[in-house]
């Protein structure tokens, strides 16, 4: 009887509260807006519907037109999508400095997700307390990066994990889960990711599928290698039963365009057999990466003093420049040093915006793939450089972008405004395919495209109550002109916010209002799957 009471009780208080935040809803709400046209972000059409707000969530769609608000947005002639999700940056690189995240911001962009190519901060717990402590303005997660834990427990060693390092780095994951992390990045094209065998991989893997998180990879090899390290990662997900996503996925190198015809259809035919596997892609035919991009792998062990031991060995540094000029003319060069072109350089920022073959010209010599390497080496032995390498084809990105398993993501950073020369992915990732591929090309539609940068991101990284515009979602919103959002940011003039988004919501809290950035920094930590709370 007491029990029956007790529940009674309970329930009366539960009707009450939920009739009183019905009858707010109904009656006043913190933001409001009017009119818009809601594309809610499951590739459903788009309906007219206002939306309001109270605190961090959304309480109703529907017809508000009678409604109060503290804050009124009238959203006539203008998309109100969900918040964006970028499931791949380096934007540890500037949010720091940067905390507003301006540049994601302007794209409609609410969540970003670090530690992406198998290198992330480690430990978790302690990067995302300095990210509460900074304050930003986009919602916050990271993978924990395969490479980071491999280097801590191995160093650079080109030779596979013995058993007591390879249980050292299971732990290491397992904590990084326990702590928030998503899932796992690898970047096995990066070292050390690249000496790592596949069995270690698949071994790291099933620590994250036991928390519920995902793999997501920079493949081994995106040129010669590119239908290998497409099977590689299929076979990871079927081994470790683990979600998986191919980050950025293209195609590199001219000898290989067109190839994504084949490696669409071996991810189709491993979903057809039930490998939960997707892709992100950023619509640009550059990458951009550091200057060891074009160096081999087997170089690098042991890090830069020992490759700079190879390059002053006579007796091997003409292997090591031959390797160079091979990247240079079959892989990220595509086929020209005028392809490479620095973006970053600390030490000597006249070099940013500056090609390869730009640099040989100013130094008085042929700009030939060979000299090309030469200078190469030059700027890794002075302290290196961040690098765009023009290497893809339009009709692969086009393609890949189609796929209905493809998602968007940036692979940007978040570098200070002016500061070098970076990819213009950072700037307009998310506008230039609103601009260029949906209401220029026709490539995809409008629905379809906030689809894949909002609910479809959502759903791969299990970020539950967000991605999709839903009474009791939290109220991450981007409110843009559909007919005039676009990317300004070009790869010679890329210090160039994205126009056309009018408002950016984030938890509940205006960051961007009338076009305006504002002092807020409502942004949260999104814990991974396996978080464990202290």
């Amino acid at each position: 009887m007491h029990t029956l009471i007790k529940y009674l009780f309970i329930s009366t208080v539960s009707c009450i509260m939920l009739f009183s935040l019905n009858a707010k809803a109904q009656d006043s709400f913190d933001i409001l807006i009017l009119n818009g046209h809601i594309i809610d972000g499951t590739g459903n059409p788009w309906f007219e519907a206002d939306v309001g707000i109270i605190d961090q969530r959304i309480v109703r769609i529907g017809n508000l037109e009678n409604a109060q608000a503290d804050k009124v947005i009238d959203a006539s002639g203008l998309i109100v999508a969900p918040g964006f999700i970028d499931p791949h940056t380096h934007a540890i690189r500037g949010i720091f400095d940067n905390p507003s995240a301006e540049s994601s911001l302007r794209q409609g962009v609410t969540t970003l997700l670090e530690g992406n190519d198998g290198s992330s901060p480690f430990p978790i717990d302690e990067h995302y307390q300095a990210i509460r402590n900074k304050g930003i303005s986009t919602n916050w997660s990271v993978f924990v990066g395969q490479g980071t834990i491999r280097e801590l427990v191995m160093g650079t060693e080109n030779r596979p994990a013995n058993t007591d390092e390879l249980q050292q780095m299971k732990a290491l994951v397992a904590e990084a889960m326990e702590q928030g992390a998503m899932g796992i990045s690898t970047g096995l094209f990066y070292v050390p990711g690249n000496f790592t065998p596949i069995e270690e991989v698949i071994e790291l893997s099933r620590v994250v599928a036991d928390y519920n998180g995902i793999y997501i990879s920079h493949m081994r090899d995106e040129v010669a290698g590119l239908m290998d390290s497409v099977q590689e990662t299929i076979l990871i997900g079927e081994e470790a039963g683990i979600p998986v996503q191919i980050t950025h996925h293209k195609t590199m190198g001219r000898q290989n365009w067109g190839a994504s015809v084949d490696t669409l259809s071996m991810i189709d035919a491993a979903r057809a057999r039930g490998v939960d596997i997707t892709m992100d892609q950023y619509p640009y035919t550059a990458a951009q990466s550091g200057m060891a991009a074009i160096v081999p792998q087997w170089a690098q062990a042991g890090g830069t003093d020992a490759l700079l031991a190879i390059w002053n060995d006579n007796a091997r540094r003409q292997e090591l420049k031959d390797g160079i000029v091979d990247r240079i003319l079959y892989d990220r060069g595509g086929g020209s040093p005028a392809n490479i072109v620095i973006s970053f350089c600390d030490w000597d920022t006249s070099l940013e915006g500056k090609s390869l073959a730009d640099i040989a010209n100013e130094r008085g010599i042929e700009p030939s793939p060979g000299n090309a390497a030469e200078i190469a080496m030059d700027i890794i032995s002075n302290g290196g450089a961040q690098a765009v390498y023009h290497a893809m084809s339009e009709e692969d990105v086009e393609r890949i972008m189609q796929h209905p398993a493809t998602a968007i993501g940036s692979d940007g950073t978040l570098t200070v405004f002016g500061e070098g020369a970076p990819h213009p992915r950072q700037y307009g990732t998310f506008a230039r395919v609103l601009g260029t591929y949906v209401r220029e090309r026709g490539i995809i539609t409008l629905e379809d495209a906030v689809r894949k940068m909002s609910g479809a991101t959502a759903q791969r990284l299990g970020i539950r109550d967000r991605g999709i515009l839903r009474e009791g979602y939290y109220a991450d919103i981007s409110i843009f002109n559909a007919d005039e959002i676009r990317d300004l940011s070009t790869f010679e003039d890329p210090h160039q916010y994205a126009v056309g988004v009018e408002h950016v919501i984030v938890n509940g809290i205006l960051a961007i209002d009338d076009g305006l950035v504002t002092s807020a920094r409502p942004g949260k930590i999104l814990n991974g799957p396996g978080y464990i709370e202290d």
